[in-house]
């Protein structure tokens, strides 16, 4: 018997519709995106996440921390090292080559400039040989000693004796060479002129400071000996002028 279904046309096979996604089904690339979101985040923190990190205690976190400042004081440390003290920098200063006798006059043989701490130089102190150069010491001086302003004879020693800035420095030559002997520096003397009309004294000047009293010279003993006195320049050069006419002498305080 033929078989009459087999001209017939099969109905084609309904292929299954596609599964309505849900709000709970993902994909699997869709569910790795916020574990990279993550590692990237880790990777690149924000500035506010590393000064947390930085601030939440821990003890390795401490000992980390205690390692880099222990390491930039080292650095610092080297640094200075290799910068050295400022105040220990050697500064040009003026010093004695041997021992000199007060009223020495100076010269180059006299003198040598060293260098020397700054921390460690005296106020007043000379750098230049031509500072002193034929000048006349007013104390002595030990070899190697470091020579100042009012280790010499001049206006800046008046100064320090007298506290007076108007004050200044004048020699006087006394005829009696004993009479030298007995002054000091330090001593206060007025200063008499015994040339005066039918041989009056005069007070020449008052309130005298000895500076200097330098060693005799034998040679000029005859002419008496040689004294440095501080006194306000009026008075300083009314005894110079006097000198040139007439023989002074002192009287002591």
């Amino acid at each position: 018997m033929a078989n009459h279904t087999s001209g017939r046309r099969r109905p084609a096979a309904r292929r299954p519709a596609p599964a309505t996604r849900g709000p709970a089904l993902v994909t699997r690339a869709e569910a790795r995106a916020p574990q990279r979101r993550l590692r990237a985040s880790n990777l690149a923190p924000l500035w506010r996440e590393r000064l947390a990190e930085l601030s939440r205690p821990g003890w390795a976190r401490t000992a980390a921390v205690r390692r880099v400042v222990a390491a930039l004081l080292v650095l610092l440390a080297g640094v200075l090292a290799l910068r050295g003290d400022p105040g220990t920098a050697g500064t040009a200063v003026l010093v004695a080559t041997r021992d000199l006798p007060p009223g020495h006059v100076l010269g180059d043989a006299d003198l040598q400039v060293v260098q020397r701490p700054a921390q460690q130089l005296p106020a007043g102190a000379l750098a230049l040989a031509s500072d002193a150069t034929g000048r006349a010491l007013a104390a002595a001086v030990r070899s190697g000693e470091q020579l100042t302003d009012v280790r010499l004879l001049g206006p800046a020693l008046a100064v320090a004796a007298t506290g007076d800035a108007a004050t200044t420095a004048v020699p006087l030559r006394l005829p009696d060479a004993d009479v030298a002997d007995l002054l000091h520096p330090g001593d206060t003397v007025d200063v008499l002129g015994l040339g005066g009309a039918r041989g009056a004294v005069t007070v020449v000047a008052t309130d005298a400071t000895v500076l200097s009293v330098p060693p005799a010279d034998p040679k000029r003993r005859s002419e008496g000996r040689l004294v440095v006195l501080a006194l306000p320049a009026e008075q300083a050069g009314a005894v110079a002028a006097a000198s040139l006419s007439e023989s002074l002498t002192i009287t002591f305080h």
